[in-house]
């Protein structure tokens, strides 16, 4: 008797057990219909990440930062008297870098810039000097401005004291570029070269000119395979109307004036002019532009 109980118990469980279960897809069909959702195809259940992966996945990050965080605690803690001395060393540096700048750098700048005056007029005056008036004494009294520029007058510095005596500032840096210019004209080729080189500027007419002026000197000392290496820079340096095609003329001319001669190099620099600077033709030097071409195509053939 009491196993008919039994039995009949058990059943009734399980009777009441599939009409829960039934309710609860009931419900959830009818959840589904109300949202608009569709029954999943069984790829895309596969596709599906369960929460039971997602807060495993999330736990394992978190325990790999936790345990990331407690080694850099850890060596923090075991280096930090390091750590507070490489603080202190980066603070020193900064420290003087400013004390420098403000009590060092700047008085020195000011004081650079008020001595180059003078030499910056005698070099301005040589560069005026109207030589088509009278030649010779035209030369000499350029040359002589040129020299007082380098070496001083009137109690004033030249350029190369200012060098010497202001070097890192930007008078000095300026200085190089002038005395280079001067050396050239007084035609001292290697002292040209070597004040030009240690100029620096990123100016787009300035920074052309100093490279180009290095080529002049390197033509004038014969040596053709550095000054086109120059021209080159000079030319590359910036792209403007003033100083791009006169380097592209003078590379394009070294080229075909070199021992073995570049004619297709030298066409290609000579094309450009005449393709991108056409205004250069007017002028005194472009006016030839159309010879240099013709030479260049006959050395080519």
């Amino acid at each position: 008797m009491q196993n008919i109980e039994k039995y009949q118990i058990n059943k009734l469980l399980i009777l009441l057990k599939n009409f829960i279960f039934a309710h609860i897809n009931i419900q959830y069909m009818a959840t589904y219909k109300k949202r608009g959702y569709k029954v999943k195809t069984k790829v895309e259940k596969e596709k599906e990440v369960s929460a039971e992966e997602i807060e495993s996945t999330t736990a394992e990050v978190f325990n790999t930062l936790d345990e990331k965080a407690s080694k850099t605690e850890e060596w923090v803690a075991k280096n930090q008297k390091f750590i507070f001395i490489g603080i202190g060393a980066i603070a020193v540096v900064l420290l003087g870098y400013l004390i420098y700048t403000k009590i060092f750098a700047a008085p020195k700048e000011v004081e650079a810039a008020n001595e180059v005056y003078q030499a910056n007029s005698y070099f301005n005056e040589a560069l005026n000097v109207d030589l088509s008036q009278n030649l010779v004494a035209g030369i000499a009294t350029r040359d002589s401005l040129f020299n007082l520029a380098l070496n001083g007058g009137e109690g004033k510095y030249g350029y190369l004291k200012i060098i010497s005596e202001y070097g890192g500032t930007n008078a000095a840096n300026l200085a190089n570029y002038s005395a280079g210019i001067a050396y050239l004209n007084l035609n001292k080729y290697e002292d040209a070269i070597k004040h030009l080189q240690e100029f620096s500027s990123d100016d787009v007419i300035i920074g052309a000119k100093a490279k180009g002026a290095i080529g002049d000197a390197f033509v004038q000392l014969g040596q053709l395979d550095d000054a086109l290496d120059y021209y080159e820079k000079a030319f590359k340096h910036s792209t403007n109307e003033a100083t791009t095609p006169i380097y592209l003329l003078k590379a394009g001319i070294t080229a075909l004036n070199m021992e073995t001669p570049q004619p297709a190099k030298a066409l290609e620099y000579f094309k450009r002019i005449e393709d991108e600077y056409a205004s250069f033709k007017t002028t005194a030097d472009g006016k030839l532009l159309d010879v240099y071409i013709g030479k260049a195509e006959a050395l080519s053939k």
